[in-house]
């Protein structure tokens, strides 16, 4: 079951008595705003980091050169009362109040950078060479970032902790700052939930920005955060997830990556599995809109367990009568990437539901 030595029959005995009894459709809650009321306190209890309180982001902001449509700069915000982080905020030419997506990067055990594996850097020549490598290596050569600024979207894009200008970790080290967190009753997973809802607020209160039409898109661990932050908060108004659904029985299964520690911990949430699946955090975004892409060659997913979580997404969505709001497909072909053509389309899924209303 693990890559470390241990007994497999616990591991088995723990995972088959996970029964997910806070999830929509088991809990005795039928109102669905009560349920995700109550869900979403329980989850927040879980991430161990208190919600953000009103500190002052306090930002500072600084020019870059203009770019082909859009004004490149970046801003520094204070997230937490204890946490500062610098990223790429993207405007385009014209009158806004503009759609604005929360673009949140990837894993991918490379540090060195962060917010540059979606924005191109204007800003540090070493930082580039690192970041166009990256890019044709898991993007096709594009930095989502500045299409998206190009289509006429807002764009904001930070470092997490461990990455880019806040870090960078080395790949063993993720365990021990994790473990760290933990020691002193905080969470590596739950800093990342905390510091995301607030770069959401911010993204939505800037005066360039309609804050009816914030989106949250990411791939790989950025997909992840993507619709983590559209089911923990309401500034997001719809994510698209590229690479990160799955259900949680079905991914703790010998040889899969998570279970080697490491990476997992950011995107571990200890104790939520006692009261909600992967897919049952995911539906408390219901019923906005959401677009799940994932390969079908996706080697750190089973396609079982992208099944069942498309299952109980569709059946939450189809019961509040919003079927026509989620997307979820299995792209054949294609592992665990983000290629120009799915690329393409997210951004036109973008365009649809961050229109401007009528």
């Amino acid at each position: 079951m693990t890559a470390v030595p241990g007994p497999p029959a616990l591991f088995r005995a723990l995972r088959d008595d996970l029964e997910f009894p806070l999830a929509w459709g088991t809990s005795p809650l039928r109102d669905f705003g009560q349920w995700r009321r109550t869900a979403r306190a329980k989850v927040g209890e879980l991430l161990v980091v208190p919600e953000p309180e009103a500190v002052p982001y306090a930002a500072e902001y600084t020019p870059g050169p203009e770019a082909d449509g859009y004004r490149r700069q970046l801003v520094t915000l204070s997230l937490t009362r204890h946490t500062r982080a610098r990223g790429a905020l993207l405007t385009p030419h014209g009158t806004g109040p503009f759609p604005a997506v929360l673009l949140l990067h990837d894993h991918g055990s490379r540090f060195d950078i962060g917010k540059e594996k979606c924005v191109r850097p204007w800003y540090d020549d070493t930082r580039l060479a690192s970041a166009e490598e990256w890019a044709g290596r898991y993007y096709g050569g594009r930095f989502t970032g500045d299409e998206l600024a190009r289509r006429g979207h807002v764009v904001l894009c930070l470092d997490a902790l461990g990455w880019g200008e806040r870090g960078p970790l080395g790949y063993g080290q993720q365990q021990a700052l994790a473990s760290n967190l933990y020691h002193l009753g905080s969470s590596l997973a739950g800093l990342h939930a905390r510091e995301d809802q607030r770069a959401a607020a911010f993204l939505a209160g800037l005066e360039s920005v309609d804050a009816r039409r914030v989106a949250a898109a990411g791939f790989s661990m950025g997909g992840y955060r993507a619709w983590q932050a559209a089911a923990l908060g309401d500034h997001v108004a719809a994510a698209a997830s590229v690479s990160w659904m799955t259900g949680l029985k079905e991914m703790m299964v010998p040889g899969n990556n998570t279970l080697r520690g490491q990476s997992a911990f950011h995107m571990l949430h200890p104790g939520l599995a006692r009261h909600l699946d992967i897919p049952d955090v995911a539906s408390m975004a219901a019923p906005k809109p959401m677009l799940f892409l994932g390969g079908e060659q996706d080697h750190l997913f089973t396609a079982e367990g992208v099944r069942t979580a498309y299952g109980k997404l569709r059946a939450v969505w189809r019961g509040l009568g919003a079927a026509d709001r989620l997307r979820t497909e299995t792209w054949p072909g294609i592992g665990h990437s983000f290629p120009p053509r799915m690329q393409d389309e997210v951004f036109a899924w973008l365009d649809s539901v961050t229109a401007a209303p009528s």
